[in-house]
């Protein structure tokens, strides 16, 4: 009996009834990823003996007892090893801790099922910045499956694993997700614990559940979300039951179209099944109103502004003394700095610090990063405007669907691509990916809702998913 295509909910079933094991899970996901991860690259480490052990000690009792999760290779957990995706931290580190996502899916009982391969330090949209290995989209081989988590994304698609985590700091998990035909949540910010997640720019990443359904998103973000002591930006407020109203459709709601999100360059096969979407929810009930975010055109260069400024700042701790890679034979101080860190990032990585650093400089602080952050207000306040007419606001992920591995010629194309997806992340909004019919590559539905209206989010992503 092959397991691997059988969601959370259905495994769970399975398990109660004693019809199977978590030891048969974990050995069915084992065979199938032996057998084709080599084509497909999603997994970075799997260590096999671990998985096994656990498995042979999960708590069925517990509410995600012998469930595997694959873990996004920038989130901590103890004793294994946390790449990033960087040649920098490749060598020898393992995590001393675990990160508050990891205690909370422990504690629930899951299964920690190897680690995905990502953009380095999250920073891309292809997964083709890792500096470990190309991973290509179960669903086109040749194609990327998106990034910044496209190892988590390919795992799900490759039926892998039912789960996977990402992080998502401008559309790392709805747009990989989109891409290869999943779903793919990313939290309010505040709702989910950042304590582990090596960070990127801090005051947009979050960390966000990957899977086939939506019912199995809402099933783990039950057990991930919650106040975490260890991170000061996580939200002390209560965690609603997800379950609870996701099949209570979406009659009498008004659904937002924001006409900046389907403008010209939309590629007809997205603007095709995201408008059929549209159609299908107003069949279901739902009012449908064409909205206004004007500053959208404005999105971009903000990001790039603030996220590599956050970007310099963080990743200033890896210098080649504490942890990670170290040049060999340094001649001083400054060139042990200088050249661990010119050896162990790659260029991407290089790109955003030296543009970070940049507009965070002296006589550049108020002409740039002072003025995105101005910015980055406005743009909240759109979304806040905006709900005050609707309940929830759908659009495209992407501009058009997964390109080929090497197609582009120059990072700016990537850039642009996170056109739809980056604003959520500025405003600090939940948002989510599902998967739409297409006779092509996978295409996904973005679904907005207000800030921490995760239940909301997820009542509408239902119902797309069950029209």
């Amino acid at each position: 009996m092959s397991l691997s295509h059988t969601s959370i909910s259905g495994l769970r079933s399975l398990l109660s009834k004693g019809e199977i094991s978590a030891r048969d899970i974990v050995d069915d996901l084992l065979l199938q990823t032996s057998q084709r991860d080599g084509e497909v690259g999603a997994f970075l480490s799997i260590d096999a003996e671990r998985i096994r052990a656990a498995a042979d000690q999960a708590d069925l009792s517990l509410p995600l007892g012998g469930i595997p999760i694959a873990i996004k290779d920038n989130i901590n957990a103890l004793d294994e090893p946390c790449t990033c995706g960087s040649r920098f931290l490749s060598e020898n580190y393992r995590s001393p801790y675990d990160a508050g996502v990891i205690r909370k899916l422990r504690e629930a009982g899951a299964i920690l099922f190897g680690r995905t391969n990502m953009d380095e330090f999250a920073m891309g949209s292809a997964t083709e910045n890792s500096a470990l290995r190309v991973t290509n989209n179960p669903a086109a081989l040749g194609h990327i499956p998106g990034g910044s988590s496209g190892g988590s994304a390919a795992a799900v698609a490759a039926h892998f694993v039912p789960a996977a985590l990402g992080s998502d700091t401008g559309g790392s998990i709805r747009q990989p997700a989109s891409h290869c035909g999943i779903v793919g949540l990313k939290p309010s910010y505040g709702r989910v614990s950042r304590y582990g997640l090596v960070a990127f720019a801090s005051s947009l990443d979050q960390i966000g559940p990957m899977t086939h359904t939506v019912e199995d998103a809402a099933l783990l973000l039950q057990h991930m979300a919650g106040h975490d002591p260890l991170d000061s930006t996580s939200l002390p407020v209560a965690v609603d039951d997800y379950l609870a109203s996701l099949h209570h459709g979406v009659k009498g709601l008004r659904i937002g179209i924001p006409q900046e999100y389907f403008a010209d360059g939309l590629d007809p096969a997205v603007r095709a099944a995201s408008m059929a979407a549209v159609a299908k929810l107003e069949q279901l009930g739902a009012s449908i109103v064409e909205i206004s975010l004007p500053h959208t055109e404005y999105a971009v260069a903000t990001y790039y502004i603030i996220a590599p400024a956050e970007a310099s700042s963080n990743l200033s701790r890896f210098d080649g003394v504490r942890y990670g890679h170290r040049t060999s034979q340094p001649a001083d101080i400054m060139s042990l700095y200088q050249q661990s860190r010119e050896e162990g990032f790659g260029p991407e990585v290089k790109r955003r610090i030296l543009l970070g650093t940049y507009v965070l400089s002296s006589g550049y602080y108020d002409a740039y990063y002072n003025k995105a952050q101005k910015v980055r207000t406005l743009i909240r306040r759109d979304f806040e405007q905006a709900f005050q007419q609707v309940d929830a606001i759908v659009s495209p992920i992407a501009p058009s669907p997964a390109r080929k591995i090497g197609d582009c010629s120059n990072p700016l194309e990537d850039y642009l691509a996170d056109v739809c997806t980056i604003p959520v992340n500025l405003a600090g909004l939940p948002a989510i990916s599902v998967p739409l019919p297409t006779d092509g590559l996978p295409i996904g539905l973005q679904i907005i809702t207000p800030h921490l209206q995760e239940a909301l989010l997820l009542r509408v992503a239902q119902a797309v998913e069950s029209a």
